[in-house]
């Protein structure tokens, strides 16, 4: 009966600590701040959540970014494209659970705008899935850049 007094007050104690962690296991993309026009090196970060292992990852490449390279074996990664516009990139690697990967390109920020939105869709080996489409402060946002003149 006296371990019941310690664990309320214990769980409350560590709870800050636990609850961040677990919002920040999304995929995201840095770096979160660029300039307008910037020809930007971008690292996805995908966490592999809960006892399933990630299998591949989906990146949609909004109309106003342009795709100047992508890091990796060509083997590694897939593209769909719009007429000569990278559309999206699809990395296929297996991300054990609890683990995370990360993956690079580089792209043209567009001219214009405050930021970029980016759609990602992360699939998992039971064929489950987690679309990152949502806005800021949802339980799967998408990631963004936001946009800043120097």
């Amino acid at each position: 009966m006296g371990s019941r007094h310690f664990t309320l007050p214990i769980v409350a104690l560590l709870a800050p600590f636990i609850l961040p962690a677990v919002a920040w296991a999304h995929v995201s993309l840095r770096p979160a701040e660029s300039e307008p026009g910037a020809s930007v090196t971008y690292t996805v970060r995908v966490p592999s959540e809960g006892s399933v292992a990630t299998i591949s990852i989906e990146l949609e490449i909004p109309d106003n970014v342009v795709i100047q390279s992508i890091d990796g074996a060509p083997e590694s990664f897939a593209v769909k494209k719009v007429g000569p516009r990278t559309s999206s990139i699809t990395w296929k690697q297996i991300i054990p659970a609890g683990q995370n990967a990360e993956f690079k390109f580089t792209a043209q920020n567009p001219a214009m705008g405050d930021e970029i939105i980016w759609r990602a869709h992360q699939v998992f080996e039971d064929g489950t899935h987690a679309d990152w489409i949502e806005p800021k402060g949802s339980k799967r946002p998408s990631p963004i850049t936001t946009l800043k003149k120097p």
